[in-house]
């Protein structure tokens, strides 16, 4: 997008970050925010902090060289805690009824994540590119974020698995305890390309004419 940090290019009047941060500070189920950011960027998320006085934010850590290194680091500031939610800074769409749901369902399992169904056919392809397998869609979500986790059961993940993985019920998927999908949202879109920001605009511009109504 540019070459401009994704988190900071602007959705409406403030940037992509804000949305998601203010999402989880406005919650009444929230107590504390973590953000980790990378070195360059840490300075900007600490204006941006205290600019949009965002009075949850405990602290803004420094990340790791892999997401779940930025993750490690913000779970290392959240000693004490019960359920801690990991969420993805570029899913602006999050919202009070996710972010329930989240805790809601780890609080009874120790480990959820948010995730629709997918409403495409997947194919599974082989290195030439020819098809090796059409599953059924019946049993296919794509996941996304908030995840939520018992914080003992997700620090003990972090400490077993140092190998990659996409997201952080992966690693507990690893050690063997189950992880339980909570309905999503079809908006709760992560904005990773030029595209994906246009549809951002568009979902911002109808929820804003929603309220107005």
């Amino acid at each position: 997008m540019g070459g401009l940090d994704k988190l900071f290019t602007p959705l409406g009047s403030v940037p992509l970050l804000a949305h998601s941060v203010m999402a989880f500070n406005e919650s009444p189920f929230v107590h504390t925010i973590i953000i980790a950011a990378s070195a360059y960027n840490l300075g900007d998320v600490q204006r941006l902090v205290s600019n949009l006085g965002l009075e949850k934010v405990g602290s803004v850590v420094e990340g790791g060289a892999r997401r779940q290194d930025s993750v490690l680091n913000a779970l290392r500031e959240m000693n004490g805690s019960d359920i801690v939610l990991v969420h993805d800074g570029a899913r602006p769409f999050v919202d009070e009824s996710i972010i329930e749901r989240a805790i809601s369902t780890a609080s009874k399992s120790a480990a959820s994540t948010a995730a629709v169904p997918v409403k495409d056919t997947i194919k599974v392809a082989n290195p030439d590119m020819t098809v090796s397998d059409t599953p059924t869609r019946d049993s296919l979500w794509a996941a996304q974020t908030p995840q939520a986790f018992a914080y003992e059961l997700i620090l003990e993940a972090h400490s077993l698995i140092d190998y990659d993985v996409t997201d952080d019920a992966a690693m507990i998927e690893a050690i063997g305890h189950p992880v339980h999908l909570f309905m999503g949202s079809y908006d709760n879109i992560k904005v990773t390309t030029p595209e994906d920001l246009h549809i951002a605009e568009a979902i911002l511009l109808s929820r804003r004419g929603e309220q107005s109504d």
